[in-house]
């Protein structure tokens, strides 16, 4: 069998799967924000614009972020604006869904190597902005990197956000008026507080809930538990609750490296079981962020593989559904909209 051929069977069982639990989407007129997203269309799935819009399912998605996945690059660019690319197909996504409800990429995070000598980065920083058109608002430089995990789709290595080269190219941003985001693992917390304390002026906004590593296993029964990593990323969280500067989307639970496997299981989650597996880690990330700076994120279709998109913003407002009014709009729209400028 070809390469494409066991990639479309294996979309195929996904979306079977997929179709197993289906739930109407709750609240429907409570307008949302989604911050993180990405969309693509290499090796024989196509997520664009109209898939990722069918997949709202009548949750009320008023606009979105696109976040850089390394899809659309521009192969005959110089190395450093290759990445510009994907800005530019990110962008040709809003102008194409413009009467639509939904503003899918009103705002843009791109990929740039802060390490750049400054004349390139300002090269590539202004390269992107004009590509975006006015929607491009930061970069994310990814950095996630520990011993455990094998990194299959970005180069990184340990300290990379205390090289004093990464710390200038943050700084550069700030003097833009841009925002960096981060997807590192929980260890590298720590780091994260460095470069913040180091340029106070520059916004972060930690990806995944601070990327908790293996804080959680299946027992014999096939039940999710907690294991000794869950208080190392609760401790590493709450060191940056003192920081102004650190913003946190609260998403990416379903990726496999945190541990509760949910692709693994015979039928998809719901949204009540959701919101009971990853209320711990709700109330966590609100202790430390408060919701003036804290925001639900989907991370689709990356977390896709996990539940649908209208069971996790079900599951979303279930873990929410206790804060005040105003608290609620925060989460679901007011700090995605005030922190990316929407």
């Amino acid at each position: 069998m070809s390469a494409e051929g066991t990639k479309a069977d294996r979309l195929l069982r996904w979306e079977q799967w997929l179709a197993r639990h289906e739930e109407p989407a709750l609240n429907r007129d409570q307008p949302l924000i989604d911050p993180h997203h990405h969309l693509w269309d290499r090796g024989g799935h196509t997520y664009l614009a109209p898939q990722f819009r069918a997949d709202h399912g009548g949750h009320d998605v008023q606009a979105t972020v696109y976040v850089e996945c390394l899809a659309a690059y521009d192969t005959q660019a110089p190395e450093h604006l290759q990445s510009v690319g994907e800005t530019l197909a990110a962008r040709t996504q809003l102008d194409l869904a413009a009467d639509a409800n939904c503003a899918v990429c009103a705002g843009i995070v791109g990929r740039v190597d802060l390490t750049l000598d400054r004349a390139r980065l300002a090269q590539a920083l202004e390269a992107h902005a004009q590509a975006g058109r006015g929607a491009f608002w930061g970069v994310r430089y990814l950095t996630a990197w520990d011993a455990s995990v094998e990194s299959r789709h970005y180069i990184t290595r340990p300290g990379m956000l205390l090289d004093p080269a990464v710390q200038s190219g943050a700084a550069m941003l700030a003097e833009r008026g841009m925002s960096l985001d981060l997807y590192v693992h929980h260890p590298q917390l720590g780091e994260v507080g460095a470069l913040a304390r180091a340029v106070p002026a520059l916004p972060i906004i930690l990806d995944h809930c601070g990327g908790p590593l293996g804080t959680v296993t299946l027992n014999s029964e096939g039940t999710p538990e907690r294991t000794d990593r869950w208080r190392e990323w609760v401790d590493a969280l709450a060191s940056l609750g003192a920081l102004p500067n650190v913003h946190l989307k609260f998403g990416g639970l379903a990726m496999p490296v945190v541990g509760f496997a949910l692709r693994e299981r015979a039928q998809p989650p719901s949204s009540d079981e959701l919101a009971r597996l990853w209320q711990p880690y709700f109330e966590e990330c609100l202790a430390v962020f408060g919701p003036e700076r804290c925001m639900f994120e989907s991370n689709f279709p990356v977390d896709r593989t996990g539940c649908s998109y209208v069971v996790l913003w079900n599951a979303f407002k279930k873990l929410a559904a206790g804060c005040r009014a105003v608290d609620l709009a925060a989460l679901l729209r007011g700090t995605a909209q005030r922190v990316y400028r929407l």
